[in-house]
């Protein structure tokens, strides 16, 4: 079980933000991507759509023998994974907002949050504003367009630039110093982001913290991979392979991106 791979899915490209952190932290591990690209944005789903797909995703990273699955969506992960839980045997581990360490740290007392429509209305995410944000002013923003637009692979096009500026003039006029990331889509748009926002604002997404939990999971589980033997790290999606290649040229030219039937 030990060489087992690690199993990560997302509703596209987005979760090679924390497919990048973990490979990082877990040279050692071999890893299976799965990109649903066809029904991104999951965002804009109901939840029982949302479960439906993580099942299948779920499914599909089990028949490659995964030991455990990272959910690197935070629209599963706040919709599926008390799902996934209950009816799988292998850990699970999902992304969500770093909005604790946002409302500890803030000066202002005025935080943003950029994410999708599914992840705002989601129950976890007001259950952890509840517990960790009292006192603090949260901002809202559905991040709507982005996920369709890095998907794509316009991130920095004209339009792109237009709708973050939309999206975040409003918080920053309310004196925002921290902008949270709810999805894992967003961080590719980092540098964007950060023109926009200025240094007086703390951009946080929860890349390294899920790699973290990841590590701490396998070692729990006594599931970390000591093998010498060579990785094997394989991605897979089922919609406009030619994007997610672009991105992981970007991190690293030997890997490739197998178009699904699924």
């Amino acid at each position: 079980m030990k060489e087992n791979p690690i199993g990560i899915f997302d509703s596209g490209i987005g979760g090679i933000t924390i497919y990048k952190e973990i490979h990082k932290l877990l040279p050692n591990e071999n890893i299976v991507y799965l990109a649903d690209s066809k029904n991104a944005p999951y965002g804009e789903k109901s939840k029982e759509e949302i479960i439906k797909f993580s099942i299948k995703n779920t499914e599909f990273l089990l028949k490659k023998g995964c030991k455990i699955i990272v959910v690197a969506c935070n629209t599963a992960s706040t919709n599926a994974v008390k799902y996934l839980r209950e009816n799988y045997s292998v850990p699970i581990i999902r992304v969500q907002p770093a909005i604790k360490p946002a409302a500890l740290n803030s000066k202002t007392k005025t935080v943003g949050i950029l994410a999708t429509k599914g992840t705002l209305k989601s129950d976890l995410l007001f259950e952890t504003s509840q517990k960790f944000a009292q006192g603090i002013n949260v901002i809202e923003q559905i991040g709507e367009g982005l996920v369709s637009l890095i998907e794509s692979g316009k991130i920095h096009s004209s339009e792109m630039t237009n709708l973050l500026y939309k999206y975040l003039q409003p918080m920053l006029d309310k004196n925002i110093d921290f902008l949270v990331l709810g999805c894992t889509h967003y961080p590719f748009l980092i540098p964007q982001l950060k023109k926009i926002v200025g240094e007086k604002v703390t951009i946080l997404d929860s890349g390294k913290a899920i790699a973290k939990q990841t590590k701490v999971i396998l070692e729990q589980e006594n599931l970390l991979n000591n093998s010498s033997a060579k990785k094997m790290q394989s991605f897979y999606v089922n919609k406009h392979p030619e994007i997610l290649q672009n991105f992981l040229d970007d991190f690293h030219k030997g890997f490739i991106a197998e178009k699904l039937n699924f």
